[in-house]
């Protein structure tokens, strides 16, 4: 270091600062040794333990991947590759989005052709860049596409149809209008949305796929930029699957469609080229990065193999923010889930990105959440700069690991359809929706112990909510896979709790009995009554008091919750049970003690309580 504070200066020199110098090398045994320390103290691991500590942190994925607590330079896989380069894994696009962002696509359903006209302009002129729009059945009426695109520049803004069995004259609509604006077949951009599998999928009736393809040999020959067919792997999400099981079936929607095309007379890069894949982006954040950037993975491995070059075997992908994650109690928490899972495919690199309004499981999106919904891209783009950066998590450990464990799955899941006759025979057969089943009922029993989680509904649900009305959404397809949210199971039991409350004036509740002193009590009581509430039932807490059984003669409840430390339940909960007068008494805790018929606690089946109390106290839906 100099002293620069005049000609006569000197150099001074200084003794150089060793950072952590006194400190102990870190290595792996010292942080297993600091892991187990903790988790000992925690009681979650016996001092006689003699395996990996770490281990009892490890979680799964309904792919049966395993999620370590740590990754370091020893879990790297293989080198990922470049920006555009095979196999994709980086993005399909050696630029990234940098300089244009992702496209910001907006989903739109009504009927009237006016007013999605007025959303429409919206949205583009607070930032959207293309248009999602539903025609056919109970939406907009096919006639009525060009009153609804009424002054929109469909050259700046790419429509893209979701017209289900009526994909064919939906698509002779907007070549139609697009011909009535004078826009020139070689500039068109747009998706017809032809997607006969997932319409089949979504109906249980097969639709056959070569009228699609030949609609899409018809159309590239006078519109080289227009895309025809969607692989939509949304049916397969919303269903219940894993992220393995809606890549690898949704890759088989994509071959099938090859198929077709190639047989149509396109070549495999001209086929290629008419796909687009649409796949869900959750709000678990790393899964949905993984899920985009193995997709293309995959993708590439199947136009290698089918003799694409590798120019064309990048994959087009748009992604939608997941409608199963979606609740309509507090809906306002589906802000968050967005955010996240908006953050998250545009990390993944997807091309086209649709943030389904927050109010999307409850009705038609008003002007306020489709406005929240548009700028939700607008701070990820132009604040934090999300689009700055090519592949942002490219090089972690961690995600370049469940990248290739997710894609292995994957690929397992894809070549297992293939292997069965292909998507069609899967889904004729029934053994995909059973495969599909399956999962959901894994993952019905985690929401069910709350081991995953629903801010604002399994968990700190908020009884006082005041309720979101929205007009009613156009009905869907059925018949085929079943649609699931995953808060369904919980908001049914609050919606016959709403139903108990106008008939009796009054919610069903169940009483706590707090024995011990308040701080002893505090912790199992607010857990009861988080439990009890995400059921739609009141918890009466009377805080410390002389005398229980009249405390709950005049709640008015007729069950009740023991909740106080183990001691306390050693020296009370026999004789305060059987005090009480309650037609049923639980306790806060695994023990079991006279006149105790049952335990709320971590990890147990929370649904399965919650239905038993309502079906005592006579709560129906």
């Amino acid at each position: 270091m100099t002293n620069v504070a005049g000609p006569e200066s000197v150099p001074i020199s200084e003794p150089e600062l060793a950072l952590a110098a006194e400190f102990p090398a870190a290595d792996r045994a010292r942080w297993q040794e600091l892991v187990a320390g903790v988790l000992r103290k925690s009681g979650r691991l016996p001092e006689d333990f003699a395996g990996a500590p770490e281990s009892k942190l490890v979680t799964h994925t309904y792919d049966g991947i395993d999620i370590q607590p740590l990754y370091t330079r020893e879990d790297a896989v293989g080198e990922p590759g470049y920006p555009g380069l095979p196999p994709f894994v980086r993005g399909a696009r050696p630029e990234g989005v940098i300089g244009t962002g992702w496209d910001v696509r907006v989903r739109h359903l009504r009927a009237d052709a006016k007013a999605t006209n007025t959303a429409i302009l919206a949205d583009l002129e607070g930032g959207a860049t293309s248009v999602w729009l539903r025609v056919g059945g109970e939406a907009l009426a096919l006639d009525a596409l060009a009153d609804a695109l009424n002054e929109v520049y469909l050259d700046l803004a790419p429509v893209v149809l979701d017209a289900g069995a009526e994909y064919a004259a939906a698509a002779e609509a907007l070549l139609d209008v697009l011909a009535e604006r004078e826009i020139p077949p070689s500039e068109a951009v747009a998706v017809l949305g032809a997607d006969p599998i997932g319409v089949g999928a979504r109906t249980g009736e097969a639709l056959p796929v070569a009228p699609a393809a030949e609609l899409a040999a018809r159309v590239v020959a006078k519109y080289p930029k227009v895309r025809t067919l969607v692989a939509d792997g949304l049916p397969f999400h919303e269903a219940g699957g894993s992220d393995a099981q809606e890549l690898g079936a949704t890759i088989a929607v994509g071959v099938a469609y090859l198929r077709a095309l190639t047989e149509a007379g396109l070549d495999v890069s001209a086929a290629a080229a008419q796909l687009e894949f649409r796949l869900a982006a959750t709000a678990d954040q790393f899964l949905t990065i993984a899920k985009f950037r193995a997709a293309r993975r995959l993708w590439d491995r199947v136009l290698e193999v089918s003799g694409a070059p590798a120019g064309a075997r990048g994959m087009h992908q748009h992604a939608v923010t997941s409608p199963a994650m979606l609740t309509q109690r507090d809906p306002w928490v589906n802000m968050l889930r967005t955010t996240v899972a908006c953050f998250a495919a545009g990390v993944g690199g997807a091309d086209a990105v649709t943030v389904l309004p927050f109010d999307s499981a409850i009705g038609l999106p008003d002007a306020f959440s489709a406005r929240i919904a548009r700028n939700t891209n607008a701070v990820l783009l132009e604040e934090s700069k999300l689009g700055s950066v090519i592949d942002p998590a490219g090089g972690s450990w961690y995600v370049e690991q469940l990248t290739d464990e997710l894609a292995k799955a994957a690929w397992a899941e894809f070549t297992a359809i293939e292997g069965a006759g292909g998507v069609e025979a899967e889904l004729a057969s029934g053994a995909l929706a059973a495969r599909l089943a399956a999962t959901w009922d894994k993952r019905a029993k985690r929401l069910a112990t709350r081991r995953d989680p629903i801010t604002g509904v399994s968990e700190f649900p908020n009884l006082a909510e005041k309720p979101v009305s929205r007009a009613a959404l156009p009905s869907t397809s059925d018949g085929g896979l079943p649609r699931h949210r995953y808060a369904e199971a919980f908001e049914k039991l609050r919606d016959a709790s709403d139903k108990y409350l106008a008939e009796h004036g009054e919610r069903p509740k169940v009483f706590l009995a707090t024995l011990g002193p308040v701080a002893a009590h505090t912790t199992r009581a607010g857990f009861a009554a988080n439990l009890f509430q995400a059921g739609g039932l009141e918890a009466v807490n009377p805080g410390a008091t002389d005398d229980l059984p009249a405390a709950f003669r005049e709640s008015g409840a007729r069950v009740a919750c023991l909740c106080g430390t183990d001691a306390a339940y050693e020296e009370q909960a026999a004789d305060v049970a059987a005090s009480l007068g309650a037609e049923t008494v639980l306790l806060a805790g695994k023990a079991s003690y006279p006149g105790v018929s049952g335990n709320v606690f971590a990890g147990c089946d929370a649904l399965e309580v919650l239905t038993g109390i309502h079906v005592k106290l006579g709560v129906s839906a």
